[in-house]
């Protein structure tokens, strides 16, 4: 599947002009284990100072591209190079890399300062020189107040923090993170994400992030690249992969959406009228370079770009349906609308005012009118 159309993008430097732009340079690389193929000719180039996050879903792939970038793991074909240098054959610990784990593997019986100071322990500096270099992590992740007391002693956050102050401790060229933050509670979790953007920003760090949350990508990224079966489907800015998915895999992955098959009738203007049985009527979206009469497409809409109201709508794409569902979340809700065609519609709607205390909004078995802009409507297709 692929989108029919992509957003308008400033013309970018070349590569060869922004060298900063190849920092990290993945050419063509595949892993086998025996005859299953984990990553599957993977190239990405990753730019200096940037948060990069592979995204996917269990046994994408993305675990094992990491290792590979540690050293953890050789490619079965392909090579990586990290600011010029061919990485080939290069051992981990001679690596400019360093990997935080999902578990942070910090020492227990250690204070917070001494696991701080461990990954110094072979690096040529003075005594006073460690102390400062410790000292400046420590100020860096917040927990100079903590440094004399062990791990079991500070929160599941405070220790992803001196994982994260240890790894950073000696200046890596790129810090891998797998999994950073699945060991959080939602709140902290969320809290902690910009606590992470705010040290990449202070270091200047390049940051690798293994995640299979769509909304921690979102949050934390530069850019993405979404991974499914070891191939990477998509590169893009949280932006682009939201909102112009190249494929139906991408679409569904990042975000809630529904899909509803349909066909383009006429092209017109930029727009493109379509018909989709499911939902039960003719429709008009945005169409793509390459549209025409004929096409057998998916309608896709995210729940948060349709408009629901009892009161029928003056203008544009509108349908006629029934509240099956509803989930009332307190600042949203969420609505299960069965429509003329018989497909189910998923629509979110912020409250935006306080519910009054008489009389009631949206309700089960309401009939209700849903819209949506031409605009919102993507249009996906079989192809390229």
């Amino acid at each position: 599947m692929a989108a029919l159309s992509a957003p308008i993008a400033a013309a970018a430097p070349s590569p060869a002009a922004d060298p900063d732009a190849q920092f990290l340079r993945i050419e063509g690389v595949s892993k086998r284990f025996g005859s299953f193929t984990a990553v599957d000719d993977v190239s990405l180039t990753i730019r200096r100072g940037e948060i990069f996050s592979l995204l996917g879903g269990s046994g994408c792939g993305k675990t094992t591209l990491l290792r590979m970038l540690a050293g953890f793991e050789s490619p079965t074909t392909g090579r990586i190079f990290l600011d010029g240098q061919d990485l080939t054959g290069v051992p981990p610990w001679e690596r400019p890399i360093h990997m935080m784990f999902q578990s942070y593997a910090i020492f227990p019986h250690m204070s917070v300062e001494r696991n701080v100071a461990y990954g110094l322990k072979h690096e040529r500096m003075t005594t006073a020189g460690r102390a400062a270099r410790v000292a400046e992590m420590l100020d860096l992740v917040q927990l100079t107040p903590f440094a004399r007391r062990k791990p079991h002693q500070i929160s599941g956050g405070q220790r992803q923090r001196v994982a994260l102050a240890r790894a950073l401790a000696r200046q890596p060229k790129l810090l891998l993170l797998d999994e950073p933050l699945a060991a959080l509670d939602k709140k902290l979790r969320e809290h902690t994400q910009l606590e992470l953007m705010q040290i990449q920003e202070r270091t200047g760090v390049t940051f690798i992030v293994v995640t299979h949350d769509q909304d921690e990508a979102m949050t934390l990224s530069d850019r993405i690249a979404v991974m499914d079966k070891g191939v990477v489907r998509q590169v893009g800015s949280p932006q682009e992969v939201y909102e112009y998915p190249a494929s139906r895999f991408v679409a569904g992955f990042i975000g809630a959406i529904t899909f509803f098959e349909a066909r383009v009738l006429a092209v017109s203007a930029g727009l493109a009228e379509v018909e989709a049985p499911g939902i039960g009527g003719r429709f008009t979206a945005r169409a793509g370079e390459g549209t025409a009469p004929g096409d057998a497409v998916t309608l896709a809409l995210r729940p948060e770009k349709i408009a629901i109201s009892r009161n029928r709508p003056e203008t544009g794409n509108m349908v006629e349906g029934v509240v099956k569902d509803l989930a009332y979340f307190g600042k949203d809700s969420l609505y299960r609308v069965t429509l003329p065609g018989g497909a189910l519609a998923h629509v979110h709607a912020v409250n935006a005012r306080r519910a009054p205390e008489t009389g009631r909004g949206v309700d089960w078995d309401d009939r209700v009118w849903l819209s949506f802009d031409p605009g919102a409507a993507m249009l996906l297709r079989e192809g390229a």
